[in-house]
């Protein structure tokens, strides 16, 4: 089955322009659609990296679509109440009639990101045990049936309702390169969603998750391996990698060569990101996710003809 596509919708960007409006964002939606694009993703951030609220935005990208899957890029649920969690993505599945992929992160180590927990009065050191509970919670939840749960939090018989459009909630992928973000992925979760910043890394990566899997007896689950990757497509490829160097230091002022180096990227002649995509595909992305440097509707229609190049 060939890789699908999707499209990291710029919240981020516009905020970093200073161009706040929600329309532009929603006609890129549609646009994706329009193109043959099989998703649309939303990252997360309170304030350390500004953009949009990822769930309400999504829906409304719901309302305005029929077809696109439509995923967190990566959500940070540590971030919020389970509770409310899981009525909002129950909501939003059922405006999207089960269109919905969460992608949730556990958030690296950086003084914003911790600044962010502070501000919600989360502890930061135990977000990892807190993501996994807060995700069986909302599992629990999105069945419809009574919950009583004596952790974190503290429920006593709560149903929640409306549950999910999808039977069970919708799938939740892992983000995240390190060793315990994989295995987390495989032995509790549907799908893994790295920034393997090589096929290689990414082939031998995926060998291991998918023997996880198979450990904890879900080999036959379904899985998705995801790649989250930064593309720029231009004629000139020294003025494409300029344009994603300058575009990876805005985004990540001060850290931007060092994500160059460890997270996935391409930028050239259509023919070179074609054997960059075809690549990563064949060392098992079943789900690619672009973040583009800019340009967003030529970058669109350029990759959707690459895509038919490919044949997929």
């Amino acid at each position: 089955m060939p890789p699908r596509l999707g499209y990291l919708l710029p919240t981020r960007e516009g905020v970093m322009e200073g161009n706040v409006a929600a329309a532009p964002l929603l006609r890129l939606a549609e646009r994706a659609e329009a193109l043959g694009y099989d998703s649309v993703w939303i990252g997360d951030s309170l304030f350390d990296r500004p953009r949009h609220e990822p769930l309400v935005m999504l829906a409304g990208v719901a309302a305005r679509t029929r077809r696109l899957l439509l995923g967190t890029g990566v959500l940070l649920p540590a971030l919020r109440n389970p509770v409310q969690l899981a009525h909002q993505v129950a909501t939003l599945d059922q405006i999207a009639e089960g269109r919905v992929i969460l992608g949730i992160g556990i958030s690296p180590d950086q003084p914003g990101i911790r600044a962010e927990f502070a501000a919600v009065g989360v502890p930061f050191e135990k977000r990892v045990g807190r993501v996994l509970e807060s995700m069986r919670l909302c599992r629990a939840l999105w069945t419809g049936q009574p919950v009583s749960w004596d952790g974190r939090w503290h429920l006593e018989n709560i149903v929640l309702g409306p549950t999910p459009h999808r039977t069970g909630g919708p799938p939740i992928w892992m983000g995240g390169n390190t060793t315990g973000a994989m295995e987390r992925a495989a032995r509790v979760f549907d799908g893994w969603f790295p920034i393997s910043p090589s096929p290689e890394r990414l082939a031998d990566d995926w060998r291991q998750a998918q023997a996880m899997r198979a450990a904890a007896g879900r080999a036959h689950d379904p899985f998705d391996a995801a790649i989250y990757m930064t593309i720029f497509t231009d004629d000139d490829p020294a003025r494409a990698e300029a344009r994603i160097g300058a575009f990876l230091e805005a985004y990540y002022p001060g850290r931007g060569e060092m994500m160059k180096r460890n997270q996935a990227w391409v930028g050239g002649p259509r023919a070179a990101v074609a054997e960059r995509l075809a690549r990563y595909a064949a060392a098992g992305v079943t789900h690619f996710v672009l973040r583009f440097a800019g340009e967003h509707e030529r970058q669109l229609e350029l990759v959707a003809q690459i895509r038919a190049e490919l044949g997929w």
